[in-house]
């Protein structure tokens, strides 16, 4: 029973869609335009710094009180933090009343990072904004930042059911960036630093 909630309560939160909600209000659907992804990167690209750091944030709230939220009511277990968080990402990056096509979730992301190890969130927020910086595409960031963190829970051995849940987030963030990692080789991706 507290897997379940846990899962519905971070998908729910999850799905709420700051960009598209944002985009909507100023008469466009953020997913017809620029990137076509319904994050914060493209509300940056088409609106500016202001309404993509605001979407960012809210993108990052959202997956810290999931997290927060299923670890206050099941204090006992470890993996419903886990279980909240990666249900946001997911809730951020398919949410049913867009017909399943959200964001990449790499705030969302950082989010569920920073309620579970703050340490381990802040390390991995200042690799993903030079390596943004250096490449200029947001996706490269988001792909192996969510490696990297598999990759230490595995060094640290952590249980099973994390390793797992880190696994299938990694897994759904690559397959959702796929169509970047194609733009950026065919040099077409649109950066955060518009080039031509």
């Amino acid at each position: 029973m507290s897997y379940a909630l846990s899962l519905t309560i971070g998908y729910l939160l999850g799905c709420f869609n700051t960009a598209h909600f944002i985009s909507k209000t100023k008469g466009f659907d953020i997913r017809e335009t620029g990137s076509g992804n319904a994050g914060a990167s493209n509300i940056k690209i088409s609106l500016g710094w202001k309404f993509g750091i605001l979407t960012a944030l809210t993108d990052i709230l959202k997956a810290y009180i999931a997290v927060k939220l299923c670890q206050y009511l099941f204090p006992n277990d470890e993996l419903v933090g886990f279980i909240g968080g990666a249900a946001a990402v997911l809730g951020h990056i398919f949410p049913f009343y867009l017909k399943f096509k959200g964001g990449k979730g790499y705030a969302c992301y950082t989010g569920m990072l920073l309620a579970i190890n703050y340490k381990l969130a802040l390390i991995m927020m200042v690799y993903g904004a030079i390596t943004t910086l250096v490449t200029n595409y947001i996706a490269l960031a988001t792909i192996s930042t969510s490696y990297i963190v598999l990759i230490y829970y595995i060094y640290i051995k952590a249980p099973i059911g994390i390793i797992i849940i880190l696994l299938i987030l990694a897994i759904v963030i690559t397959y959702k960036h796929l169509i970047n990692i194609k733009r950026i080789i065919r040099k077409e991706e649109i950066g955060l630093r518009k080039k031509k």
